[in-house]
């Protein structure tokens, strides 16, 4: 049996090249005028940067050795105006990256999001929520970072570096020669470097999401935790996986400075060899100042942008692991996409069909066999058996969360693999065995279930799921926060506006997996006479916890290891002296104990 799986990315991951055009093809067209702004103030910034060291040799010769202070005001005056250029387009450039930097991101959560929206729920069963959690919430910067280190990198640095270097060769280009013979072993360094730095960084990021679900599953069962006194096995593999990342992240750091010592060693031969040359120049040639104070002068300032780029391999391998990792759950092909001319679901009278129907959550594994069996319009269809029967597998079939192997579901003689899922969901109503409530007040919680319902169809709701009163007596009624999955509330309390927000969507189908088995029997008694009320005219596909619900049902499927086994009334399956009904239920007890906290599991 097949599970729902994710084709991987097309994209080059493995060089910074294939990402970089990437980046540069989804966003390039819609920054264009900020980048060209941006680059043009880095144009400025360079130019100036230049200026500044070539004027430098007027300063030394028309000041200290000429002496003519007439030159000397307009030399200061034009150095002034030059630092004032750069310091606005230094500021223009700076906001106009992070405007387009905090865009970029914006837009990549906002497509993430949809895109994790459209994923199967295969998807997010094979993985870790804290895994994607990580991925996007530290690497989403990637992509911005990657831009904006190529646009600073070639408009500031590099065009900063070539004005001074113009400005060395027109000085004294025996000493540029000088400075540049030991470049290239500097360069062959960075690059082994960067190749190591990308395997760490990949692992840190794995490492760091492996630590965020330790911590956020100790959070979300805080109470297991206290009750089974599990704080010093959590404290020990927490503290494993933290020292774990720790050594990763210094690792990194390792790898990430070992720029600076190849770096320095590198300005540190090449200005001491320019000074060396100079300084005998001087003395024994008499040659003028000037021309070697602005010599080093460019030199001395082209350390910072040679540094950041001798440095950029290393800085973009980082920020490009990132950005693969965005492109991972980006490049993840949605495995459940309407066929093509996929057409809308009409209803009528909701009767659902499963015809030889096989699944299984992998390809060594088989849940159903060959399920076949209707669920008539406007009656409610209970499912029992053992536990590992494959009933919760039938439920979550017919709102497509996965599609079978072989056979077919129908609705109305519909194969739902031929409608689009929006349609087929719009008729649903869905209610499961572990309620989960979102961030937002109890309105908020069950107008989900119906965005257009009025504040009188949710009172009403939640009067039928018996959830009224315990509502008006929270501390703001209807509008109390209800906390992280609904943390402030009971378990029971929680399903009943589960319950309250499959009634107001008002679909003609209603499933419900187990809906009462977080309630208590005084509660589940008034909750089932509301499920009895929301029933009426509905076709429910219902998965039985307990007897008082199944006796109910108009039709009553046993299931064990896949396959269904019985079908018929509560009556009709009871008096099979041989069946597997009526053995359950002899063993829960004779009927007359049908209000009983019996279960079928």
């Amino acid at each position: 049996m097949k599970k729902a799986k994710s084709k991987q990315p097309v994209v080059d991951r493995e060089t910074i090249t294939g990402v970089l055009k990437r980046v540069i093809a989804e966003n390039g067209r819609a920054h264009i005028r900020g980048y060209v702004f941006a680059i043009a103030c880095l144009a400025v910034v360079a130019a100036t940067t230049g200026f500044t060291a070539w004027i430098m040799e007027s300063v030394v010769n028309e000041a200290f050795a000429n002496k003519r202070a007439d030159v000397v005001l307009y030399i200061c005056g034009a150095i002034f105006v030059a630092f004032v250029l750069r310091g606005f387009a230094t500021y223009g450039q700076a906001v106009a990256l992070s405007k387009i930097g905090n865009n970029i991101v914006a837009s990549y959560q906002r497509r993430l999001y949809s895109h994790l929206m459209a994923l199967s729920v295969g998807y997010f069963s094979d993985s870790r929520s804290a895994r994607i959690s990580a991925q996007i919430s530290q690497n989403v910067s990637g992509i911005r970072d990657v831009l904006n280190m190529t646009v600073t990198s070639i408009a500031r640095d590099l065009l900063t570096l070539i004005a001074l270097i113009g400005v060395m060769i027109s000085k004294d280009w025996l000493l540029t020669v000088i400075v540049f013979v030991v470049a290239p072993p500097l360069l062959i360094g960075l690059r082994y470097v960067s190749r190591r730095l990308r395997h760490a960084t990949r692992e840190a990021v794995e490492i760091n999401s492996h630590v965020l679900g330790a911590m956020q599953e100790t959070i979300q069962g805080i109470t297991i935790v206290k009750a089974f006194t599990m704080e010093g096995q959590l404290k020990t593999k927490v503290e494993a996986i933290i020292e774990r990342a720790e050594n990763r992240a210094n690792r990194i750091a390792r790898l990430s400075e070992r720029t600076a010592p190849m770096t320095e060693t590198f300005a540190g031969f090449a200005i001491s060899s320019v000074l060396a040359y100079a300084a005998f120049r001087s003395i024994y040639n008499g040659v003028q100042p000037g021309a070697f104070f602005a010599f080093v002068t460019a030199l001395l300032m082209a350390y910072d942008p040679a540094r950041r780029l001798a440095r950029l391999q290393v800085s973009l391998e980082r920020a490009v692991v990132n950005a693969r990792m965005i492109y991972e759950i980006l490049d993840t092909v949605p495995h459940q996409r309407d066929k093509l001319g996929a057409r809308e679901l009409v209803l009528d009278g909701a009767e659902i069909e499963f015809r030889n129907v096989r699944f299984g959550y992998s390809q060594n594994e088989n849940i159903l066999k060959g399920v076949s069996f209707v669920a008539e319009g406007g009656k409610t269809t209970a499912l029992v058996g053992p536990s590992g029967a494959g009933k919760s597998t039938v439920i979550s079939l017919i709102p497509r969360f996965y599609d079978p192997a072989e056979g077919e579901i129908l609705i109305d003689g519909q194969d739902i693999a031929e409608v689009t899922k929006q349609s087929l969901r719009n008729g649903l109503a869905y209610v499961s065995q572990q309620p989960y409530l979102f961030e937002g007040s109890i309105r908020d919680n069950i107008r989900y279930g119906r965005p257009g319902a009025t504040d009188a169809e949710v009172e009403e709701a939640a009067r039928l799921a018996f959830a009224h009163d315990f509502i008006l007596a929270q501390p703001q009624g209807y509008d109390t926060p209800v906390g992280e999955n609904g943390i402030t509330l009971s378990g029971g309390q929680r399903q009943r506006l589960s319950i309250a927000r499959a009634l107001v969507r008002r679909a003609p189908i209603l499933l419900l997996d187990e809906a009462t088995s977080a309630l208590d029997t005084e509660s589940e008694a008034a909750v089932q006479k509301a499920l009895d009320h929301a029933m009426d005219g509905r076709t429910v596909v219902v998965i039985a916890h307990r007897l008082s619900t199944v006796v109910n049902a108009d039709k009553i499927i046993v299931m064990k290891d896949g396959l269904v086994v019985e079908e018929g009334t509560h009556e009709a399956l009871a008096q099979r002296s041989d069946g597997l009904y009526a053995r359950l239920h002899n063993l829960q007890g004779n009927a007359s104990q049908t209000t009983e906290d019996v279960t079928f599991e």
